[in-house]
C-alpha cells in the first residue's frame, strides 16, 4: 500500500480488501472458464447438434459434477484463509 500514500489508514485497509475481493473472483471466473473449456474439450467429440449423444452427456454430467466439487473445495479454502 505504500503507493498509496494520500489515502488514510482505514481507506488503504478497504481498498487492499476490495482488491483481494476482486482477485480472488477473478481466479474464481479464471476457474470456471477454465473447466469448461476442459468438460467441453473432453466431452464433445462429435459435431455440436442439437442433442449430445448419450457418452457425451454422461461425460459433462460427470465433468460438472467433479467441477462442482472442486469449486465447492476452493470456496471453502478461500473462506479458511480469510477466517485466519
Amino acid at each position: 500500500m505504500a503507493d498509496l500514500p494520500k489515502f488514510d489508514e482505514a481507506t488503504q485497509k478497504e481498498l487492499a480488501t476490495f482488491l483481494e475481493k476482486e482477485q480472488t473472483q477473478a481466479k474464481l471466473q479464471s476457474t470456471i472458464h477454465n473447466f469448461t473449456n476442459m468438460c467441453w474439450d473432453k466431452c464433445i467429440t462429435s459435431t455440436p447438434s442439437t442433442r449430445f449423444s448419450r457418452g457425451e452427456e454422461s461425460c459433462l454430467y460427470s465433468c460438472v459434477d467433479r467441477f462442482l466439487d472442486s469449486s465447492i473445495y476452493l470456496v471453502k479454502q478461500i473462506q479458511e484463509r480469510r477466517d485466519h
